[in-house]
């Protein structure tokens, strides 16, 4: 594809007015797919300010951006109006050190973190590892929620990596502070079955005892959202006014002040962790987990609620 002498001529511009320009699909703030959002992330880490191009609003620069650089794929890095890459690119340069270099950043902290996998968690591992064939490690990427993805991948030399239980475990330099602590775990229980990863850096759900959630709905500085199915609220519901989140009753819960103090329970504490977390994703900013659930309100609050 040759290009228009107008449309070469607006990039030029882009890229002069512009020490870094980022071509992504979507914006910093929502990438729109997974390689726009890796080199977003790249970019975040080093808190370097950067330029970006929304191609899929601009159907022009996004087959005209191809032509220019000889680059098949979104999204491109220009530093200096010279192309670096692709996301791919990107992220090897960053674990390296190069683009931190290119940039004039600091050079990156590499040192592992620290990290546990229980025994049954290491088992299954090692043996999805091996169903992999041979060269494959096990990829930890956490994002900036202290969100955690677990994947197989090929081992990479480059990548930031600990051993733990006889698992590679690899991380890029975003991931690697973030994930110091975790906890990656097998579980068979209410959950369902298969790891589980805790993240003593994802702090953005509160635990309060059920003790403590009774004194601040007695005050009135706290609404209790039960997250139970109706069938188990009608074995045993506590004697004071709560919400659920059967069918439009959710919406009316997402529909509340984003700084509402939001408790959420259920039978043993664990369902009502992720629709806590759910609901810390949405943007709420006072939220808990009633620890133990409604078996602990029925032992802490209130013997008349049965226990199942």
């Amino acid at each position: 594809m040759s290009l228009e002498p107008a449309l070469r001529a607006r990039i030029d511009s882009l890229l002069q007015s512009n020490r870094v320009v980022l071509f992504m699909k979507g914006d910093p703030s929502m990438p729109q797919c997974g390689f726009s959002a890796k080199a977003v992330g790249v970019l975040g880490g080093l808190g370097i300010p950067y330029a970006h191009v929304n191609v899929l609003a601009d159907p022009e620069i996004r087959e005209g951006i191809k032509a220019y650089g000889d680059w098949p794929t979104i999204p491109q890095l220009y530093v200096d109006g010279e192309l670096v890459g692709g996301s791919d690119i990107v992220v090897q340069m960053a674990n390296s050190g190069e683009l931190h270099q290119l940039l004039g950043v600091q050079a990156p902290d590499r040192t592992p973190p620290s990290i546990e996998i229980t025994p049954a968690a290491a088992q299954m591992l090692r043996e999805a590892i091996a169903g992999a064939g041979p060269g494959y490690a096990l990829q930890v990427a956490v994002d900036a929620d202290q969100r955690a993805q677990l994947q197989l991948g090929p081992i990479d030399p480059q990548a930031i990596a600990t051993e733990v239980e006889g698992i590679r475990a690899q991380f890029d330099l975003a991931s690697a502070p973030r994930a110091n602590g975790l906890r990656i775990d097998w579980v068979d229980d209410e959950r369902g079955r298969g790891l589980v990863v805790e993240n003593p850096n994802a702090k953005t759900v509160k635990p309060i005892s059920a003790a403590d959630a009774a004194r601040r709905l007695a005050d009135g500085a706290l609404t209790l959202v039960d997250v139970r199915p109706a069938e188990e609220r009608a074995i045993a519901s506590v004697r004071v006014a709560f919400s659920v989140l059967d069918g439009d009753a959710a919406a009316e819960v997402e529909a509340m002040p984003k700084d509402t103090p939001l408790a959420f329970m259920c039978h043993h504490g664990r369902r009502s962790a992720d629709a806590a977390a759910h609901f810390r994703r949405l943007g709420f900013t006072d939220v808990y987990n009633v620890e133990g659930g409604i078996d602990a309100w029925s032992q802490q609050v209130d013997a008349a609620v049965p226990r199942y």
